[in-house]
């Protein structure tokens, strides 16, 4: 299940999230306090979603995972994000 709200069903972040996640709920935070819009994914509710973090991270669904720009980064800090956005997609 995909939960955006009105200005978040464009924005170029998707963090794989879970609602009792603190460091979930600590990145939200700071990225609405950063003005950087984002898409949130709710694994508890989505097995695709867990599935694809499950891949991402060597097996492990650990929240947030988060993809930016081609990216995909594990726990990462607003700064690590913003550079990501900056960042050229990386070459497959």
């Amino acid at each position: 299940m995909t939960e955006s709200g009105p200005s978040e069903t464009t924005a170029p972040i998707t963090i794989y999230w879970r609602r009792w996640c603190p460091y979930c709920q600590r990145l939200g935070v700071r990225l609405r306090l950063a003005g950087i819009p984002f898409r949130k994914v709710d694994i508890t509710r989505d097995p695709a979603a867990a599935a694809e973090v499950r891949a991402i991270t060597g097996g492990d669904e650990i929240t947030p995972t988060v993809l930016v720009n081609g990216h995909q980064l594990v726990n990462p800090s607003v700064d690590e994000i913003r550079a990501a956005l900056a960042a050229a997609p990386p070459v497959s």
